[in-house]
């Protein structure tokens, strides 16, 4: 069965199928509904329900709490229609050139930045235009038809190379293959870009927010601020477990001496080799210490589910506005969850 979802706010609509999920119907007909992880924990999707009802499948979703149901809110990455529906979203206007591809992208080099970070050099073909955003991210299309989703960690170019910086979940079906069997040349099948998630130029100071891996897109929107000349503008706070998960340190360093970078890393559990005399505990403190009113920044941020939901709620409360709130939600796949929960 197949359902009309009007949009209240744009004067327009689109159809989505009963067993299907209200932002894939929407991004399949051109319609850029925001989203983040897809798998219903960032709640970047979330948006109100305006009339008609929806289920979800798999259960309710992390990312949505029984108080927001309660108010008329939703997740659209896990929502099918259980009617015609009439929904209130946050819509990004992304130019038309940036155009989702699948394409062939050969592995130009491996390094491994640290024992569970490997940086892929992707070189693609030089007559296909690929053009992206600084933060967006692409899937790896598997053999077996299965998607993976990794940011690009370098800014727009005319090179054809993305960079992705990849780290190993055990048990993950396709960072074990990174990790025990890809070489230089190989050959891999990629399919975007996709998402929400990308630098938007406004005259406000930045802080841009990394948790692990969620350096990857950080260090692609940085390196776009250095080419349009407003790296001075930006504030990097780097938070890892250990110092060795700063993988990319002595690099931030020189964009500090070079383009005027004001960096902050933050462990939250260093161990007695660190000897580290830094800021300790979470991210999002060492932010709010910095900075106590946020009403004049804009806030660019990329981590773990838990990372984000804190920044956001404690960056809310400091008086951001909405709409100067990035944010890229990072999560494992389902099979290395599954490999995690095993004894």
């Amino acid at each position: 069965m197949t359902f009309t979802i009007r949009l209240a706010d744009e004067n327009s609509s689109f159809t989505c199928r009963s067993d299907q999920t209200v932002l894939d119907a929407a991004l399949e007909q051109g319609v850029a509904l925001t989203y983040g992880c897809k798998n219903g924990l960032c709640g970047s999707c979330k948006g109100d329900l305006v009339a008609g009802t929806v289920n979800y499948p798999d259960g309710q979703p992390m990312g949505i709490s029984d108080d927001e149901i309660a108010n008329g809110e939703a997740l659209f990455c896990k929502a099918t229609p259980a009617s015609d529906l009439t929904i209130r979203a946050q819509i990004m206007h992304i130019e038309e050139e940036i155009v989702v591809k699948t394409l062939p992208a050969k592995v130009a080099s491996i390094t491994y930045l640290t024992d569970d970070v490997a940086r892929l050099m992707l070189q693609l073909p030089a007559v296909e235009d690929f053009r992206f955003k600084a933060g967006q991210w692409i899937y790896f299309v598997l053999k077996d038809g299965r998607k993976r989703a990794f940011s690009i960690a370098n800014a727009p170019n005319d090179s054809h190379e993305l960079e992705l910086q990849i780290r190993h979940a055990m048990g993950g079906v396709f960072t074990d293959f990174v990790f025990n069997n890809l070489k230089p040349g190989a050959l891999l099948r990629i399919e975007g870009p996709h998402g929400n998630f990308f630098y938007q130029e406004q005259d406000k100071p930045v802080i841009l927010v990394a948790g692990g891996t969620g350096f990857a897109p950080i260090k692609g929107i940085f390196e776009y601020m250095v080419d349009q000349g407003v790296s001075n503008r930006a504030h990097l706070f780097w938070g890892s477990r250990a110092r060795k998960d700063l993988y990319q340190e002595e690099l931030v360093k020189q964009w500090v001496e070079q383009h005027g970078l004001t960096y902050t890393p933050v462990l939250s559990n260093p161990v007695s080799e660190d000897n580290w005399q830094g800021l300790t505990g979470f991210v999002h403190e060492a932010v709010m210490q910095a900075y106590p009113d946020m009403r004049n920044l804009s806030v660019y941020m990329a981590g773990p589910p838990q990372m984000i939901e804190s920044c956001k709620s404690a960056f809310l409360g400091a008086g951001i506005a909405e709409n100067s709130l990035h944010f890229d939600s990072f999560d494992y796949s389902t099979d290395a969850l599954d490999a995690m929960k095993k004894p």
